[in-house]
């Protein structure tokens, strides 16, 4: 029992081995995840943004921000791994070798007068007869007559010479880390030992199965619910109207979860006068579609008219209770959004095709709900096929003040983002009234606003043309500048409450068949993991065309550089289609800013498949030989359609294109054109 004894003071030492082995390096990579971020983000400067209160480091905000559940349960068990580290320090200052001379209070190799001169001066102060005290009697027996025993016996004397020990060698002893009383003689402590390796080794693993396949069933990888996912699945159709969007969107599950409070019912009575413009309702029959609306599930209603008052900007008169709904379903958005852009684009058909009318729309309305710009304000007005969306994301522009600048010629957002910083100063303060805050305000937005520039190379590795089945690879260098010199930033979004991250995502879509071919998700934020993963995919497609090592370290240097310079590198393969002549269209659409997105268009012939050495190329009617390859093409925007919106002007399609693709065994190269209010729109599907 004396060894069990002492090998349960170790029962600390091994708790505290269990919990810092996996809380180290989570501790590390918390604060290393934190500190890039911080070191990433950078907000927008102007007033409105500081104003807004979501970018001020509060004292509140802080404690908010940090009180999470994951954090708070990070800092208890530091809490008491430091206690852990404290309570082992106590005992490893009780826990003391045996030391004959210190416990008699001399120094190594005094004499034997000496020891019998310190072993009589103790006795008198510890000894039994001397003290009734227990704890010195105690001590008396166990250290003192111990001490002097070891030191004057000669046989005691040489083993505590030899060994460190009176009583000789001590052999190697080994223990459980387990507290003492569960080493007691009594019956208890085996059932307490029983259940405590139930609990830990059978109890606590199912319990925690449990708990992760309870929540795994509920959540997606984007914590967004499965109910949703299939939810937004069956209810997307090909011919989904961007205005119908929101009729899906708000089908989440997430939003079904909104409380319904009878208190409620006459804010949002109000809320639907003020936004019944944005519902598309029937004016003919305009009872009749209120009534209708309000015949739906309880929660829909709620959360449409709150994603109205984000696009209106009408929050201010909500109450407090709506106030906190407004922030739930605002804060669940961007992933909703997400989640159903991947649903739009998902493969659908037996190619393996998704849908650009629905992909689309999702995009239009996260736009709409970041800027918080109301659908309506896209449609094509004033020579601008975006309509006056875009300039409604600039701080202290309202429409009026749209109408004047239109008066100056400047009718689209590109015209006033190409300006240079006189003619824009003098614009804004002499024809839009602005003070010299606020012209300095929409000056600060606009170095910010993203500009897109995509550069492609479609080929068939190997080959010279394009066969049925063939197999196309696809590469896109998508490359963000800013006239402030910055790659990585957050949108100017003062009325969205929350941080949201800019977003891309480049298709390459059919708009006849109203099918996307490919689709990826462009992010600028991790530049370590673009430059990892552009240099792999470089090195691989060299080793695979037969590159000599130094071409392979070259491409692979280039690419990182690239990387470091704003570019990001898209690679996608996907399968010739049937005999013929496609025109496709690349698009880099932006989830958070409008009048930003880019697109190229692809001409893409398919020959019919052959015997193997009897591909050759084929003339068209209207131009030269394309030897079967992809032909891209850089359109004016005068003369070609913007993406197919329904809130844009149906408009001819542009019958001339201008060529500026360079070909060369089956590669062609070329750079994108930015989508802005200067295209005209087509509404063909």
């Amino acid at each position: 029992m004396a060894a069990a004894e002492e090998t349960s003071s170790l029962f600390p030492i091994f708790i505290l081995t269990i919990m810092a082995l996996p809380l180290v390096p989570y501790t590390i990579s918390k604060l290393c995840r934190a500190a890039s971020k911080k070191a990433k983000i950078v907000h927008c400067q102007c007033s409105v943004c500081s104003s807004s209160g979501k970018y001020q480091k509060s004292m509140h905000k802080k404690v908010s921000n940090f009180s999470t559940c994951s954090n708070l349960t990070l800092v208890l068990l530091w809490v008491i791994m430091g206690i852990l580290v404290y309570y082992i320090k106590h005992i490893s200052q009780e826990v003391q070798p045996f030391e004959p001379f210190s416990v008699l209070g001399l120094e190594s190799g005094a004499s034997d007068s000496e020891i019998k001169k310190a072993y009589r001066r103790l006795s008198i102060q510890y000894h039994p007869d001397k003290n009734p005290d227990p704890e010195a009697n105690k001590y008396f027996v166990e250290f003192v007559s111990k001490a002097y025993q070891a030191l004057t016996d000669p046989i005691s004397r040489e083993n505590f010479e030899k060994y460190g020990h009176p009583d000789g060698r001590q052999g190697f002893q080994m223990g459980i880390a387990l507290p003492q009383f569960l080493l007691s003689n009594d019956g208890s402590s085996g059932g307490i030992l029983l259940l405590g390796i139930v609990g830990v080794c059978i109890l606590l693993p199912m319990m925690v199965g449990v708990i992760y396949l309870s929540r795994s069933s509920k959540l997606s990888g984007n914590n967004v619910m499965n109910e949703t996912l299939s939810t937004y699945y069956y209810s997307i159709k090909p011919s989904l109207a961007p205005s119908k969007v929101m009729d899906v969107f708000i089908k989440a599950a997430e939003y079904m979860e909104i409380p319904i409070r009878t208190s409620d019912e006459e804010p949002l009575q109000k809320l639907f006068m003020v936004v019944r413009s944005e519902l598309n309702l029937d004016l003919r029959n305009i009872k009749q579609e209120q009534a209708k609306f309000w015949k739906q599930h309880p929660s829909i209603v709620k959360s449409e008219l709150l994603i109205l008052a984000q696009l209106t900007r009408e929050t201010v008169d909500l109450p407090s209770t709506l106030q906190e709904d407004f922030k739930r379903v605002l804060e669940v958005a961007p992933r909703l959004l997400e989640e159903l852009m991947k649903m739009a684009i998902i493969p659908r058909t037996q190619q393996g095709h998704g849908w650009l009318r629905p992909a689309i729309g999702v995009i239009e309305l996260s736009q709409s709900i970041i800027q918080a710009v109301p659908l309506s304000a896209r449609k094509a007005s004033g020579g601008s096929a975006e309509g006056i969306a875009p300039f409604l994301q600039l701080p202290h522009f309202s429409e009026a003040i749209v109408k004047n600048l239109a008066r100056k010629k400047v009718r689209t957002f590109q015209e006033l983002r190409d300006m240079n910083l006189e003619e824009l100063t003098e614009l804004l303060t002499q024809t839009a009234g602005f003070s010299a805050m606020e012209a300095q305000d929409v000056e600060v937005v606009l170095e910010i606003v993203p500009t897109i520039t995509v550069e492609i190379i479609c080929e068939t590795e190997g080959e010279v043309g394009i066969q049925e089945g063939d197999t196309i690879t696809l590469q896109a260098w998508v490359t963000l500048k800013r006239k402030n010199g910055l790659t990585v930033a957050l949108p100017h979004a003062p009325y969205f409450p929350f941080h949201k991250e800019e977003n891309f995502w480049l298709l390459l879509a059919d708009t006849v068949s109203n099918n996307v071919w490919m689709s990826q998700k462009v992010s600028f934020i991790d530049e370590a993991t673009a430059i990892t993963a552009a240099s792999q995919a470089i090195q691989e497609a060299k080793e695979r065309s037969g590159a000599t090592v130094e071409e392979i370290s070259t491409a692979v240097r280039e690419a990182t550089e690239k990387v470091k310079n704003g570019s990001r590198l898209v690679m996608a393969n996907f399968l010739a289609p049937a005999e013929g002549n496609y025109n496709l269209m690349s698009y880099c659409l932006c989830d958070s800013w409008i009048g930003c997105d880019k697109k190229t268009n692809l001409k893409v012939k398919v020959s019919k498949r052959s015997r193997a050495g009897t591909r050759g190329g084929v003339i068209l009617d209207d131009g030269p030989a394309l030897g079967d390859v992809i032909e891209e093409e850089e359109e004016d925007e005068e003369e070609h359609d913007d993406y197919e919106s329904e809130y844009s002007e149906n408009n001819e399609d542009g019958n001339d294109t201008k060529n500026n693709g360079a070909k060369a065994n089956g590669k062609v190269y070329g750079k994108g054109i930015e989508l802005n209010s200067e295209g005209s729109a087509s509404d063909e599907n």
